[in-house]
């Protein structure tokens, strides 16, 4: 019964709602330790994201302090006819995600700078704000408590509260699962306006709710992150392969072997078989110093390439001789092409940190604010080689501009209660096409590369293959009913408990907002 009644709120992308300047006047009025402004250039800030693909205007946008200002205003729009609320981390979403079409948006890096190390159990923990950026959480973590999360994203200019709405996932994750999987405790605003403090084991359906749930049932303005002892030092190595198979052969061996057997951090990415700079042989070097020689590979290689990139740990007083030794006994058995092998010794820091030297990098280069058309998907291991034929073979011959990371992950790590999808089988695999567009490009580019994405999942359609979309993108109620399978109902029923009238993340166009009836 309660699925039928809210399958009147599912999508409705032609409907428009009339502008509400009584409940923007409403909410004007409040009383917060913050503030909300109007101001043209905020609110165009807040109509962008990283994605660069949407622009959508909302009608102010709010500077929270804490939980109490998140609270009113939510409670502001749930009294008013028809306002929405969009919690809105660092702008890195993709589709318009974190937009709220003549909404409030919610600024959460204004949150105040929480920040707690707590003992429970035996176990260290970090308290922080939703809005605190994981940059922030590593350094201050490492440099005053030696300590540091177990599991992170690749870019770490993101917020707490914004990957765990979706689930935070790197080179970590086949062995302490997502960042969702290392959570213990989160303080969440709810679409109602409750706050309330939840756990596995309290208020456990919310908890469950939220992680991975796209902002649909709260937004997260505390979380208890799960800590450990921050090594000094990291091996970062990457290895070539001519053939997907040896490479998924290696991988998969990798992430099953049990702790002390394998490496700390286990990716994998497709390159170019030639010598474009963006996308080709060159990208692979991780010293300035050191070349491709493209003379060592196989007179079968063909058009792509994989590499496998994985890391070791270790302390400023372990001799290298003794991690030489670590590092050959790992690598004893994988059969990546010996001589393109190549490693360089980073600090913890500076190898969690490697994303943003690309990044200085694009912004210099004039394309870290162009569009990016970016996909990311989820694929079971039964389908992966068909995926690399029908698309990295294929379609993106030739690359996107930007990395193409695909590496395995194991669904043990991750908890079903949560809301995240994913495809079925024990090792599925991230795909990540990251793409990059030249500075100015012409709107027709960014549209081929849009329906490039398009004709990728239409082949994975057409092929059978068994996917997800990571951080999903939908217009239709059943679209995302297809993409959420039978967890649907689950889905729907939360909503209903949590934020019944569709009040949060209408970016994500999941649910329609229901309009107050007038009195």
């Amino acid at each position: 019964m309660m699925i039928a009644c809210l399958d009147r709120f599912v999508t409705d992308t032609d409907s428009r709602r009339p502008h509400d300047g009584s409940s923007l006047c409403k909410a004007l009025e409040l009383q917060l330790q913050g503030g909300i402004t109007t101001d043209s250039r905020d609110i165009g800030l807040a109509g962008k994201d990283f994605g660069g693909l949407h622009s959508i205007t909302p009608l102010a946008l709010v500077k929270p302090t804490g939980a109490d200002d998140v609270a009113k205003v939510v409670k502001s729009a749930v009294q008013s006819s028809n306002l929405t609320v969009a919690a809105r981390g660092n702008g890195h979403s993709i589709n318009g995600q974190a937009m709220a079409d003549r909404g409030l948006v919610v600024d959460m890096t204004a949150m105040e700078n929480h920040f707690h190390v707590v003992l429970n159990n035996g176990l260290s923990y970090v308290d922080v704000s939703g809005g605190a950026i994981w940059e922030d959480v590593l350094k201050r973590c490492v440099s005053d408590y030696g300590l540091a999360p177990r599991s992170w994203t690749d870019y770490l200019s993101l917020t707490v509260g914004g990957t765990l709405s979706n689930a935070g996932v790197s080179g970590q994750a086949f062995r302490y699962g997502p960042q969702i999987s290392n959570v213990a405790e989160l303080e969440v605003v709810t679409g109602t306006g409750d706050t309330l403090i939840c756990s596995e084991m309290e208020n456990s359906e919310l908890f469950f709710s939220v992680l991975g749930g796209l902002g649909q049932f709260g937004i997260i303005t505390k979380a208890r992150v799960l800590l450990q002892p921050a090594p000094d030092m990291v091996r970062w190595i990457r290895l070539v392969y001519a053939e997907f198979e040896s490479f998924t052969r290696d991988a998969e061996s990798l992430v099953r072997r049990p702790e002390g057997d394998s490496f700390d951090y286990v990716e994998g990415f497709v390159f170019s078989n030639n010598d474009d700079p963006l996308t080709g042989r060159s990208t692979v070097p991780l010293d300035s110093d050191a070349a491709f020689d493209k003379a060592h590979l196989p007179e079968t290689a063909g058009s792509v390439l994989y590499c496998l990139e994985v890391a070791v740990h270790y302390r400023n007083n372990d001799q290298g001789a003794i991690v030489d030794t670590e590092v050959h006994r790992l690598l004893t058995g994988l059969g990546y092409i010996k001589p393109l092998r190549f490693q360089v010794d980073v600090s913890y820091i500076q190898f969690l940190s490697r994303v943003k030297r690309a990044e200085e990098e694009a912004i210099a280069n004039g394309v870290w604010d162009t569009p990016h058309p970016w996909l990311n998907l989820f694929v079971s291991k039964s389908d992966i080689s068909d995926f690399d034929r029908v698309v990295f073979k294929s379609l993106l011959q030739n690359g996107v501009g930007g990395p193409m990371l695909v590496y395995p992950l194991l669904r043990s790590r991750w908890d079903s209660r949560m809301s995240v999808v994913l495809p079925e089988g024990e090792i599925f695999y991230l795909v990540a096409l990251l793409r990059f567009t030249p500075p100015n490009p012409k709107p027709t580019m960014v549209d081929k590369l849009v329906e490039q994405n398009r004709e990728i999942i239409r082949r994975c359609k057409e092929n059978d293959i068994d996917f997800k979309l990571y951080l999903p993108h939908y217009h239709s109620r059943d679209e995302w009913k297809l993409h959420f399978g039978n967890q649907w109902s689950r889905f729907v029923e939360r909503k209903a408990l949590f934020d019944p009238m569709a009040i949060l993340a209408p970016g994500q166009k999941i649910f329609t907002r229901i309009q107050q009836r007038s009195h």
